[in-house]
This record gives C-alpha cells, structure tokens and sequence, in this order.
C-alpha cells in the first residue's frame, strides 16, 4: 500500500475564504452564523444560517463564465484554486495521474430554483441553455478537472453529509492503490436560499432558535437542530513519496478510511450507532490508532438531539480505550453544517490541528447533557499536540464515514 500525504488546502465557509481567516477563526472560537442576508426571511420559521461573505467569484473565473456556473460551482473552483496554490503541484504531476474526486449533497440547487421559476411564470423558452450544466451535481469535479488539466481518474460522490468525507476518503483509496499520484479531494454546497430553508425545515432538521450564539450547540442539553450552513473544501492528496520528491509541504498523512451505512431509517440514525461505531472502528484500525495517540475527533456534532447522543455512544463503542481522554469538538458550532461541503471542511480542520497541535473548541457549549459524556474541548481552543486525528460524517440516508490522519514528518507549528 502507498502512503498519502495532504499537500494542499483549500476552503470557503462562513468563518473565512482562505485556510488563514478559517483556522484562526476556528481556534478563536468565532461563530460564523447570523440572520440570513440572501432572501427575506419574514414568513420562514428559521431566520438564521452561516453564509459566506464577501465572495466574488471573479476570483476564480471571468465575469462572463459567472453566468454559466452555478454558485456551488463557484465556492469549489475558489477553493480548489487555493489548494492548488498552496500545494505548488501544477506542472509538476502527469495530468494522466491526476483526479478529482468532488461531490456535493444537493447541487445547482440556486439553478434549480432560478429556472423553474422561469419556466413558471414566463414559459419553457426562457429557461437557460445553462441550465443543465449549472445545476447537475458533477459540473464542480468536471469543472475543477479542466483548470486543472486533471485527466485522472473524477469522481463525484454524492452522500448527503458524508459526501465529502466520502470523497476524501475514495480518493485515498485511488492514490493507496496507485489509481493516481494526486487528487483533489472534497465538496461544495450552496443551499442558503428559500426552498432549500423551506425544506429542511419542514423535515424538522433545523434549530428554530433564531439566536446566532445558540443555535448550533453540538452536545449541549439544549440543543434543537443545526444551523446550515455553505461553502466549499477541497484538500490535495498526494502520494508521499511522490510529494517528498518534489520538496513539496506535507501537513499530514491520511491513514485510514471507515465507509458504512446504518440501512435503517431515511434521516434518523440508528440508535444502536452499529453503523457509525463500525466506520470509525474501520478507520481508526487501519491507521494503527492506539492508546499510545493523542487523539483529536472531529465530530459530526450537528446539534440535533439525535444525532448528538448516538455519535457519543459510537464513538464510545469504537474506541472503548480511547474515547474519555480524546479531545473532541464540532466546529459545526463555528461554521454551521455545511452539508456536502461539511466532511471536507472539518478534515482541513482537523489536519491542521495535527499541523499546528491547536485542537479547535466546540462553542455555545453552557449546559452538559448526560447522554453526551465526553470531553467536547468547550468554549475555548487548546494546545494538545495531537498525533492522530480522525473527521467523522453521518449523513441522510444512513451514510456513515470517518477518515484518520496522522502527524506528518515534516510538519511544523504554523
């Protein structure tokens, strides 16, 4: 099996547009949720969301090729720019053994919306030539592939709240197998807009709080649902020697991959955790995590009353050793849950938690609850030096994944 390394990082996300402004955000424990800014929320029952600012896709493409993509589409061609910049991998891989491999859970759900609405109220030849590929799941890995000359192996996957921690973790795979010497990896998502809220809140998934410091509160008695959120992650995953070859930095290793599903209800969890248990057991085996780690978890941790308990209790079943001293936060409680862009954005959190040895807080965090009896690292970030980390997801449909880094060699404290 050959070694991965992560070389490059890339993000978009309601606490920052670079991997800068995201971890300082995260480590100063930053919440990046307020009242939703993008349409009029006076008859929604949920008026708060963690949305973007300040993006201009201009950024990454020219004016006229804007209309033509739709906004998850956007977030990734930025985010996979960043990646590319930091990693320095551009001329220097085969484009033959080069892959994409970027998903999302929802798609051109701004598209979507647009056209019908075109086609409602102005007639079928209104509707934009653009509109299939603006609003077709894939149009973000295609469109990564041709900036970046990536004639490898690209994978869209598409596992609601998994989806990009499933996209990390296949692209380990491809890379451990020698399918690719590189891939980028990860997910976008822009669902901040009037079905996408209408919808979720109708299934009952959303905080109705409408209080932007305490609305999404991972493992706190309090807790009521999650707080959505948007944006994009994408990750550079090398294979390691090919990455010490070129001098190239190496923030981490990707050591492990955990992939099941509950096969139990549509949008509940299984409240045995069987599935989820057996994703981080997998996970956690295959990179040799043991008593001798300081573990950090980035936890699912949406805050809805469900998901909260029984991601404890797999936790506990997993790891039986290990889960009262591991440091686990959700940073959901900074970002929002970024849907299909989630997994992807909490795997840059925790490689550079390994990078840095800083473990990022859950905040919000006021009243214990006793189904949630592990350490949540509350309120405030701390220096733990972790050397091993792994990212879990748990996703609509009974996706479970969970992915396992270790610190690399040549990692330094930024």
């Amino acid at each position: 099996m050959r070694r991965v390394a992560v070389t490059g990082l890339g993000i978009i996300s309601p606490v920052g547009n670079s991997v800068k402004e995201f971890w300082n955000s995260l480590t100063a424990g930053k919440c990046g949720i307020g009242f939703i800014t993008k349409f009029d929320t006076t008859n929604y029952k949920v008026k708060i969301a963690a949305e973007v600012k300040s993006f201009d896709p201009t950024c990454c493409m020219k004016k006229s090729e804007v209309r033509k993509t739709d906004l998850f589409t956007q977030y990734a061609l930025a985010a996979a720019d960043q990646a590319m910049n930091d990693s320095g991998l551009a001329g220097k891989i085969d484009p033959q053994r080069f892959g994409v491999y970027v998903g999302s859970g929802i798609g051109g759900m701004h598209t979507i919306e647009e056209e019908t609405e075109k086609l409602m109220t102005r007639g079928p030849s209104r509707v934009s030539p653009y509109f299939v590929p603006k609003m077709i799941i894939n149009m973000a890995a295609g469109s990564i592939a041709i900036r970046c000359d990536a004639e490898g192996p690209c994978l869209p996957v598409v596992t609601a709240c998994a989806t990009s921690s499933q996209t990390v973790g296949e692209a380990f795979r491809a890379i451990q197998h020698g399918y690719a010497d590189a891939i980028l990896a990860g997910g976008a998502e822009a669902p901040i807009l009037p079905i996408g809220v209408a919808g979720f809140t109708s299934c009952r998934a959303l905080s109705t709080t409408n209080d932007p410091l305490n609305s999404s509160i991972p493992f706190d008695r309090r807790r009521d649902g999650f707080v959505m959120g948007e944006g994009a992650g994408i990750l550079v995953l090398e294979e390691y020697e090919h990455a010490v070859s070129r001098g190239a930095k190496i923030y981490a290793e990707v050591t492990g991959y955990g992939n099941t599903c509950d096969a139990y209800h549509p949008t509940a969890p299984d409240p045995e955790a069987k599935g989820g248990a057996e994703a981080i057991r997998l996970a956690a085996q295959e990179a040799g995590i043991n008593g001798q780690d300081v573990l950090y978890i980035n936890a699912h941790g949406t805050g809805t009353p469900l998901n909260d308990s029984t991601e404890t209790l797999a936790i506990k079943k997993a790891l039986p050793a290990l889960a009262k001293s591991a440091y686990i936060s959700s940073t959901k409680s900074m970002t929002g849950h970024m849907l299909g862009a989630a997994g992807a954005a909490e795997a840059i959190a925790s490689v550079l938690a390994l990078f840095t040895g800083t473990v990022p807080p859950t905040i919000g965090y006021k009243e214990p609850d006793p189904a949630c009896d592990l350490n949540y690292v509350p309120n405030r970030s701390v220096q733990a030096d972790p050397t091993s980390a792994l990212s879990i997801s748990l996703g609509f449909g009974g996706h479970n994944a969970c992915i396992a880094f270790r610190k690399g060699m040549e990692a330094q404290p930024a």
